[in-house]
């Protein structure tokens, strides 16, 4: 299965020189925060006021060397990553896309991994 994790780029650039990633993660929260494509529309939110340059981590979770929960984000679950993220489950990086009203874009390259062809808020 593919999940994703949206990281400032220069934040990631230099931890995956280790040939791992989620130090400061795991610093923070004991954990790494990840989502799946289809729900991504509920976390980026929280990034729009980071103008950093921000990349999204596609992660193979059969790939991966530490255990994944999914757990309780108020109502949805969300998949956790409890350990340091190995670099051969990062089966892709690609740019974090911003509308100028600062909204995620989904990126193209992305759909293919939506099962549910990323979900969007009713109304909106």
């Amino acid at each position: 299965m593919i999940i994703i994790h949206s990281v400032n780029k220069d934040e990631f650039e230099t931890e995956i020189q280790s040939g791992s990633y989620g130090i400061k993660c795991m610093e923070r929260c004991g954990f790494i925060h990840c989502s799946d494509l289809d729900t991504y529309y509920l976390v980026a939110p929280n990034f729009k006021d980071d103008y950093a340059e921000k990349v999204i981590l596609l992660i193979e979770t059969e790939r991966l060397n530490c255990e994944v929960k999914w757990e309780d984000g108020g109502g949805l679950d969300f998949p956790h990553i409890y350990g340091l993220l190995n670099q051969d489950a990062i089966i892709g990086v690609v740019k974090h896309l911003w509308s100028d009203e600062r909204e995620w874009i989904p990126n193209d390259e992305l759909k293919e991994y939506a099962v549910n062809g990323f979900r969007r808020k009713l109304g909106k």
